[in-house]
């Protein structure tokens, strides 16, 4: 872990750039790649380091293959290199020091127990990679790193529900949002504890290369390639035990049904319970109502299908069960801030075979 650029990437170092883009949209591509080359990920280690944090963009970043070749070059750098200490008492060795950061696209801080006392280097790298337009993002308690370097004043953020109250004291001029997973604030995003830094890594892929392709590093990591709800799912009701009323089994058999129009009352046939005890448990284990779920799911499937087929927009409509090509298009305006046409002609371009 951490082997520097010329070791581990032998291109790091002589490829250009990517291109600046002119903003990030949560749901629009970025990053174009008719002129860019290999999105390249600087991953900030404070010590003490979360391990966990720190391994999950060098597991999923480098699953992307677009065309042959790595969408994503990644490395793992720090202030002090050399034994970097961890949270949990093992500790890693990093190679890189904070040069890393200059020519990043995207700067990923690992959460960290160090959450007060910020090391000023780190800080005034992170300022310098803000004011260059990179984008940065936060795993878990590295929150508290962006939030000394004055990075989320003013701006919605998130971080790990145990810590949310010593946020709101610490930094008030943040906006946080404890309940959720992750936050996209466009050229700042923030995700919660632990996990939740899968759904925000996912989340950057899904921003820069579509759909199908977060998908499919989904698949290849066993994780949901989306969660609907946030932490309240993890905070206020605990997951239930497994057993014979878990309703897996009622979400594959919608997931196998999503052109069918489903009704609440035939997903709670299926669980063989009432609506009522359905919808509580739907929400315990998702965070979000069954009927919810079923829309994100739909676009999800839309978004997948715009870009892996060239189906007419009503057939995409059809077989994603969002009705119309008009229904169609006003759910993925809503979730992704453009029409279908516009998604289609930014993805389909891309091989997403792994």
């Amino acid at each position: 872990m951490g082997n520097p650029p010329d070791s581990r990437h032998p291109a790091a170092a002589r490829t250009p750039p990517c291109r600046a883009a002119a903003r990030y949209d949560s749901g629009w591509n970025a990053i174009y790649p008719k002129d860019r080359a290999t999105h390249r990920i600087a991953v900030l280690a404070v010590p003490p380091v979360t391990n966990f944090d720190l391994s999950i963009p060098e597991l999923l970043f480098p699953a992307v293959q677009i065309d042959g070749e790595p969408g994503y070059q990644v490395v793992v750098c720090t202030a002090d290199t050399g034994v970097v200490p961890s949270y949990s008492g093992v500790p890693v060795v990093i190679d890189t020091g904070l040069e890393a950061l200059t020519s990043a696209d995207t700067v990923i801080v690992a959460g960290t127990g160090a959450r007060t006392d910020g090391d000023p280097r780190i800080l005034r790298a992170l300022r310098d990679a803000a004011r260059n337009r990179q984008r940065i993002a936060s795993i878990c308690t590295g929150a508290f790193v962006l939030a000394q370097a004055g990075l989320l004043d003013g701006r919605p953020a998130t971080t790990y529900w145990l810590y949310s109250d010593e946020m709101r004291h610490r930094f008030p001029a943040v906006r946080l949002q404890p309940d959720v997973l992750f936050v996209d604030d466009g050229d700042i995003l923030t995700s919660a504890g632990v996990a939740a830094g899968l759904d925000l890594c996912l989340h950057l892929i899904r921003r820069d290369y579509g759909a199908a392709v977060a998908n499919t590093v989904g698949r290849l990591g066993v994780i949901a390639p989306t969660r609907p709800g946030g932490q309240a799912q993890f905070l206020e009701t605990p997951l239930p035990p497994e057993s014979g009323t878990s309703l897996a089994d009622t979400r594959a058999w919608a997931l196998a049904r999503l052109d069918e129009p489903l009704t609440l009352r035939e997903l709670a046939a299926h669980a063989h319970m009432s609506t009522r005890t359905l919808t509580r448990r739907f929400r315990a284990e998702t965070g979000a109502s069954p009927l919810q779920w079923l829309l994100h799911q739909r676009v999800d499937r839309a978004r997948e299908l715009l870009e892996v087929t060239d189906l007419p927009m009503d057939d995409v409509a059809r077989r994603s069960g969002l009705g119309t090509a008009e229904s169609l298009r006003q759910h993925m305006i809503r979730r992704n801030g453009v029409p279908p046409s516009t998604y289609r002609a930014t993805f389909t371009h891309r091989n997403t075979s792994q």
